[in-house]
């Protein structure tokens, strides 16, 4: 049977907007406030996902949050019609009103972490979203993130889905984008890397002293056991808190991993030599390749600000890998000559390929953080719901989607309109019948 990755990347939804609220993230800070291109973040999101479509990937859709979040402005005490809602939250605390605005969810990266059937004790595919408490904006994400996934792996046969964690500190968890797995193939067992920043038990453990590590040991250990992993299938891993003080937030900012292949900068882990000798002590039979960047080769600043590791490493139909790269890496001297002279070194990765997402990139995310990935059988991939599915004809629709129901400029005096609530729904309602998603939106079930 054939086996495959398929990523499913995140649609940017109709009120993509730069609010700057994720603190410890420096390219969201940086440019808080700035006017955002909703209609172009939707298209530079559609041209990459049909990119990979055509480079012979499976490549699937995730539906957007319902927003502007009526219901926990509500619950914050802002009554009244929804414009009164908009007036009050708009005036009296307008942080909230852009969390409740935010389309942070296009980062689907954060949206679960999955474990393949090859992975798991009952062999069927487990999935859990993310829970994201150290983010207002985003602990609001997970009940419709799950709603979305079960609408879209539909099939108990083959997909079980758990509840997010519990909504707690000492829980925090990221999803998957704190997460890599290593296999020979995509089909067999593989190890399960689940990377945090800190331990809220063990005070023994650095922690970093600036920026939150959002992602904790006992919010990844909880995962491996709900997964049905073992000791031999995942492995735990600590970020250097140094690095998160430099505003890499997030593991998949700082590394990358696809198949027998683990591409990290030398600064990414508080002990790299002991995770290397971890992973082939667990994967004997693999020939691996560890790529890793000194900071004399690139610096941690260069790697950050173009997103040298939140790149997608994607193995192609004649096996060699691609790197899936933001145009800010080709722009940035040191991190393109790198890439050059990697084409030239006996690895799997023969390919480099730039996309343009700086919509995406000025509020904090590249293309690793646009996807999420899973290993699926054949037998898994017809399970799926296929109207989710990236092909030709779904790309032209949702293309004439985006140009019907999305601004091309959207500012925060923009959110104070009401009829940004009804453009934004009508958007959404009509995306959940293109989908076939059923009623995944609270507003639709009013």
């Amino acid at each position: 049977m054939k086996h495959y990755e398929v990523n499913f990347d995140g649609l940017v939804g109709p009120t993509h907007n730069y609010a700057g609220l994720s603190f410890g993230n420096v390219a969201s800070l940086s440019n808080a406030k700035a006017i955002s291109n909703p209609k172009e973040a939707a298209k530079q999101g559609l041209a990459k996902m049909k990119s990979l479509h055509d480079l012979g990937l499976i490549q699937g859709v995730l539906a957007p949050q319902e927003r502007p979040d009526l219901t926990t402005l509500r619950r914050l005490g802002f009554t009244g019609a929804n414009a009164k809602v908009l007036e009050k939250a708009a005036s009296q605390s307008p942080q909230a009103l852009l969390a409740c605005y935010s389309a942070s969810s296009m980062w689907t990266a954060n949206a679960a972490t999955i474990s393949p059937s090859a992975d798991t004790q009952d062999g069927r595919v487990h999935i859990t979203p993310a829970n994201l408490v150290d983010k207002f904006h985003r602990s609001i994400e997970p009940d419709v993130t799950g709603a979305i996934l079960k609408a879209t792996f539909r099939d108990s046969k083959y997909f079980i889905h758990h509840h997010h964690l519990p909504s707690h500190p000492d829980f925090g968890d990221e999803g998957a984008a704190n997460h890599t797995r290593l296999c020979s193939n995509y089909g067999r067992a593989g190890l399960e890397l689940f990377v945090y920043g800190r331990s809220c038990y063990d005070t023994t453990r650095a922690h970093p002293k600036k920026f939150p590590a959002r992602q904790t040991l006992e919010a990844s250990q909880a995962i491996a056991r709900l997964h049905q992993l073992d000791e031999d299938t995942a492995l735990f891993v600590q970020q250097n808190p140094d690095v998160i003080d430099q505003g890499v937030f997030h593991n998949d900012v700082i590394a990358v991993g696809n198949q027998n292949v683990l591409f990290y900068h030398e600064q990414a882990f508080v002990d790299a030599q002991q995770l290397q000798d971890d992973i082939c002590h667990r994967m004997p039979e693999t020939q691996l390749h560890f790529i890793e960047i000194a900071e004399r080769q690139v610096n941690l600043n260069d790697a950050v600000k173009s997103y040298l590791f939140n790149t997608q490493l994607v193995t192609l139909n004649d096996g060699s890998m691609a790197i899936i790269a933001p145009t800010d890496c080709q722009e940035t001297p040191s991190v393109k000559a790198y890439l050059d002279e990697l084409l030239t070194k006996n690895t799997p990765i023969q390919k480099i390929h730039y996309f343009d997402v700086k919509q995406s990139m000025r509020n904090g995310g590249g293309p690793a953080c646009l996807r999420l990935r899973v290993a699926l059988s054949e037998q898994e991939v017809n399970a799926i719901n296929q109207y989710t599915i990236l092909n030709d004809q779904l790309f032209d629709t949702l293309n004439r989607w985006v140009e019907k129901h999305y601004r091309d400029r959207l500012s925060f005096d923009d959110l104070r309109d009401p009829s940004l609530i009804t453009e934004s729904y009508t958007a959404l309602d009509e995306l959940t019948h293109i989908l076939k998603l059923g009623s995944v939106y609270p507003f639709q079930q009013l």
